[in-house]
């Protein structure tokens, strides 16, 4: 890990009308961790998602990725710095093939668009980048198959490995495992600890055993705020955290 964070959240507000939804939120996720969000419903982690990843914009404060301001710019812009990001629905193209979605990510990475003529050894690369992509999220004998015709958890995998095409070092994943059951879960953990390695991760997840077993530190989201960042041991025991969130799931 280096001394300058990966992101940087200084003094971050956001408001919807009269409602704040952001309180001067300061959060810095170190460069090479894998780092939770938890919190009550209502929180702001989905907002805050967001405006890391370009969908809202700040109404004040600074957002900055490896020590680049990103604050107010588009979502495309974000992805070609170095971030890219899942979504708790997962978002996929369901009548292309799985190899297919990869693809659309290492295209896009090359700056490379759809057509009729590119040449051979342009497409050699993809393909094969492609197909490392498809290997490392365990999805080799899914290939040719429609992306549609997945299992639940097996396009969850197949959104990871669509944030990997686009080179990023900053992967952000919203609620990775939600709906999974436990065989699925360890297996979905598995592979995130495998694809983030050498990479910083900043995840949502209310499972708190793979926040707990995954991620080096944890950020307790309430109302717009941080009210603790820390290692998962300490989380757990904090009292206020406790009080504010985990309850009896804690101790």
């Amino acid at each position: 890990m280096t001394d300058q964070p990966a992101l940087r959240l200084a003094a971050v507000t956001k408001s919807f009308g009269p409602i704040r939804v952001m309180q001067g939120l300061d959060l810095d996720i170190r460069t090479g961790e894998r780092h939770a969000v938890i919190g009550p419903n209502g929180a702001g982690k989905s907002t805050l998602f967001n405006l890391i990843s370009g969908m809202f914009q700040p109404s004040s404060g600074e957002i900055s990725l490896n020590g680049r301001s990103i604050g107010g710019l588009s979502p495309h812009r974000i992805n070609r710095a170095g971030l890219a990001r899942s979504f708790q629905i997962t978002n996929i193209f369901h009548r292309l093939s799985v190899f297919e979605n990869l693809r659309i990510g290492v295209l896009a990475r090359h700056g490379i668009r759809y057509g009729l003529f590119r040449p051979v050894s342009v497409m050699r690369e993809v393909n094969s980048e492609t197909a490392e992509v498809l290997s490392r999220v365990g999805l080799e004998a899914r290939g040719h198959d429609l992306a549609g015709d997945l299992t639940y958890s097996e396009q969850r995998a197949l959104e990871i490995g669509m944030t990997l095409t686009t080179g990023a070092d900053v992967i952000l994943l919203d609620e990775p495992t939600a709906g999974m059951s436990r065989e699925e879960t360890a297996k979905a953990v598995q592979l995130i600890r495998s694809v983030t390695e050498g990479k910083t991760l900043l995840m949502v997840e209310h499972d708190m055993s793979v926040v707990f077993s995954l991620c080096d530190r944890v950020s307790v989201l309430v109302y717009g705020n941080i009210l603790a960042t820390d290692t998962p041991e300490r989380i757990s025991a904090n009292r206020d955290v406790q009080e504010a969130y985990l309850g009896q799931e804690a101790s």
